[in-house]
């Protein structure tokens, strides 16, 4: 079993700061891409950033400057800072863990994402 928890999530006025953090654990060997995804009344879904095990990142248009996406491998922990936050960004926050287990004695790899439950950020106008 695997669990991803985070945290972080809060509410802040408009131009304020949170940082979300999310922590991968259970059985897996090896954590791949991490990231972020939000759903909320203005947003059906959307991939806010991703980062690859080797830290290389990417962002949807509408964060690039203001968010910015961190890992720490050895806590198989991922982190969101979200700056200059809108009205616009409110949502809930939901991260992911895309973990690579070996199954095999012949080197099989099982890959599968498991989510985290999901932090509300509400940001005021």
């Amino acid at each position: 079993q695997v669990q991803v928890v985070e945290s972080g999530g809060g509410l802040v006025q408009s131009g304020g700061s949170l940082r979300l953090s999310c922590a991968a654990s259970g059985s897996f060997d090896r954590i791949n891409d991490m990231g972020w995804y939000r759903q909320g009344p203005g947003i059906e879904r959307e991939l806010v950033a991703t980062t690859t095990s080797g830290g290389s990142a990417t962002y949807v248009d509408s964060v690039k400057g203001r968010f910015t996406i961190a890992r720490d491998n050895t806590k198989n922990t991922v982190y969101l800072q979200m700056n200059s936050l809108t009205p616009e960004d409110t949502a809930v926050y939901y991260c992911y863990a895309d973990t690579s287990r070996v199954i095999s004695v012949e080197g099989a790899v099982a890959n599968r994402r498991y989510w985290g439950q999901g932090t509300q950020v509400t940001v005021s106008s």
